[in-house]
């Protein structure tokens, strides 16, 4: 997501629904701050893995920190779950 130019407030509006929607697939209860942690820190997380994979999104740069965001906050938070048991 190197060329995906998201400003600040838009990265903490999107980060924070992609961790709502991770929240939501997921079964998990957290807050609003973390949901925003979530989507960021899991949009950072998915991109070096999509990266990694050579795997490129076609869609728009919103789009694509939105389903990076989601994918990594799933893992973030299956991660999570796996540390805590």
């Amino acid at each position: 997501m190197e060329d995906a130019h998201v400003g600040w407030i838009a990265a903490i509006i999107i980060g924070g629904i992609a961790g709502w929607l991770a929240e939501k697939l997921m079964e998990s209860n957290m807050g609003v701050i973390m949901n925003i942690i979530l989507g960021i820190v899991g949009a950072i997380v998915a991109s070096w893995l999509l990266g990694a994979l050579h795997i490129a999104l076609p869609f728009h740069a919103w789009l694509n920190y939105l389903i990076t965001g989601f994918i990594g906050a799933c893992i973030l938070i299956f991660v999570g779950r796996l540390i805590r048991r």
